[in-house]
């Protein structure tokens, strides 16, 4: 009876045992996956900072897009313009172009050198989304761009003085207004200031945009 008891006693802490660790395996389980979950939590997660950084270079990319349409558009349309009309009183004809005007001339040097900067400046800003921790391309760029700026304004502005010249003249120095013998040409010249113009606006948004991007680093 008494080796019985002795059996009795011994199954039953070989049970005890088991059910111990069962419940500290459990219990091991339990940790290992708050572990996890908080790991995975930690990997989801993202910090603002990054997110916005990354907005303001999209929006710089999206900027610079556009701004190299309004520069080269404005280029090939101011440089691609000329008009022949027939004087009837004359009995002649009458050329224009673009290049007889200097101020125009330089309209589309100063659009077409920066329209050329702003493509090979897509690659680097596409560099800047997903390196947000560039800082010295970001400089480069935004020192760049101010002379940019500056140039593509001055050729803008030069234009439009002698496109009005063309539009109203000038009585005091007896320069009759041209358009209204070449409407066409004076057509193509004003559209090609305004493209030109929405480009200044552009760059100057491109400037703020990466001064700002700067100021977050």
């Amino acid at each position: 009876m008494e080796e019985a008891k002795h059996i009795e006693a011994g199954e039953a802490k070989q049970i005890e045992a088991e059910e111990a660790q069962r419940i500290e395996a459990g219990e091991a389980k339990h940790i290992e996956a708050g572990e996890t979950s908080r790991s995975s939590r930690k990997v989801i997660t993202f910090e603002p900072k990054l997110v916005i950084n990354k907005g303001i270079s999209v929006l710089g990319f999206v900027l610079r897009l556009f701004a190299v349409f309004g520069t080269i558009g404005s280029a090939l349309a101011m440089g691609t313009t000329h008009e022949s009309v027939v004087s009837l009183s004359q009995l002649v004809l009458l050329k224009v172009k673009y290049s007889d005007l200097p101020t125009l001339m330089f309209f589309v040097v100063a659009n077409a050198i920066a329209g050329g900067y702003l493509v090979l400046s897509l690659p680097v800003s596409i560099f800047h989304i997903f390196s947000t921790k560039a800082k010295t391309s970001r400089i480069l760029l935004l020192v760049i761009d101010t002379v940019m700026l500056a140039l593509v304004s001055s050729g803008a502005s030069a234009a439009t003085a002698t496109v009005y010249l063309a539009h109203e003249g000038n009585t005091t120095a007896n320069w009759p207004p041209i358009c209204q013998q070449f409407d066409g040409f004076c057509e193509r010249i004003s559209g090609s200031l305004i493209g030109s113009f929405c480009a200044v606006i552009l760059l100057m948004l491109i400037v703020i945009n990466s001064a700002i991007s700067l100021s977050r680093h």
